[in-house]
């Protein structure tokens, strides 16, 4: 038996790795606000906002095993290593593939160059400036896991999940999507992330790993989502200048098609997964996924209001301005 401190723990892939090993029947604690909700059953949880002093007295003290920050905050970050870093055997950092300076070479891998962190309000700076304070303060005793995106049940972004969820939601009307040729889809399935995740470092595996999952043709993936969802509408094809110019935005938030990447930047969802592999890295398949997804979308309701995608409003309109 294992014990480990996941900092945060109470969101989606952190509630996820502390579930996993609670059922592995491992010695897990969660140290958060608790704000994104409840640890699973088994999991200690130690209530704390980490931008108050005083944040870690209460597991500073303890021997653990494996500690694992799924923060990127500098403050967060800093403060967490300069209480805890000695505390542990092995320290894991959940970083992303959004370090690298360039997403215009499909393949490359680990040794890519990174992003200067000049602004850590920016996301990848953040995550690299996060890399930097952590292997300076763990050592030989850190491993650095890159995911890109990250699916499956309980996701909030609806990147993913919007496809599967509006092709369900009225499966025989039309359903606007990009241009899918040439295009890909790299994801990891959350359950299977975290899984890996917990594996590593119960066997002490460090270094820097892409946690990515292969590389989908966009095509397949939207053939796929209509399939399991039922779907029998047309899938009508706009674009990139038809799309832009009608200020639809690309890969995630409001008003956008959610997986749609500009091509100078096609190479963000081609990233080598050789050494995640050769790591033991495993993922399901991808009707697997799409199946899991839809059922919880299906609970949580295909119609509600989403972070990512067109409301059927936003689609409809679109729709009748490109078929005229």
């Amino acid at each position: 038996m294992t014990r480990t401190l996941i900092l945060g723990g109470t969101a989606w892939l952190g509630r996820e790795i502390a579930e996993q090993l609670a059922v592995q029947g491992h010695d897990v604690t969660c140290l958060a606000r608790g704000e994104s909700g409840a640890v699973p059953r088994g999991v200690t949880f130690v209530r704390s906002d980490r931008r108050l002093p005083g944040a870690y007295d209460l597991v500073a003290g303890e021997a653990w095993d494996e500690i694992i920050e799924l923060s990127y905050d500098e403050d967060l970050v800093a403060g967490a290593l300069e209480d805890l870093a000695g505390s542990t055997a092995h320290w894991t950092l959940v970083s992303s593939v959004s370090v690298y300076a360039s997403n215009a070479e499909p393949g490359a891998d680990e040794d890519a160059f990174l992003v200067e962190p000049s602004n850590v309000d920016d996301y990848a700076h953040a995550k690299v400036a996060a890399e930097r304070t952590t292997a300076a303060a763990v050592g030989e005793r850190l491993l650095i896991a890159r995911p890109g995106l990250i699916v499956g049940p309980g996701d909030l972004s609806d990147r993913f999940s919007y496809w599967v969820s509006k092709l369900a939601l009225a499966p025989g009307e039309a359903v606007l999507v990009p241009n899918a040729k040439n295009r890909y889809v790299q994801f990891i399935d959350v359950r299977d992330l975290a899984g890996w995740l917990i594996s590593a470092g119960q066997r002490g595996l460090t270094g820097v790993y892409n946690a990515v999952g292969s590389e989908h043709e966009l095509a397949t993936v939207l053939v796929a989502a209509a399939r399991v969802a039922g779907h029998t509408g047309e899938l009508v094809s706009a674009e990139d200048d038809w799309l832009t110019a009608h200020n639809v935005n690309y890969w995630a938030g409001p008003r956008s098609l959610p997986l749609w990447l500009l091509r100078s930047d096609s190479a963000f969802a081609r990233r080598s997964r050789s050494r995640f592999l050769a790591a033991g890295g495993t993922e399901r398949n991808l009707q697997q996924t799409l199946e899991d997804v839809l059922a919880d979308e299906r609970t949580r309701g295909l119609d509600r209001k989403r972070r990512s995608g067109l409301t059927q409003d936003e689609q409809r309109l679109l729709l009748a301005e490109i078929s005229a």
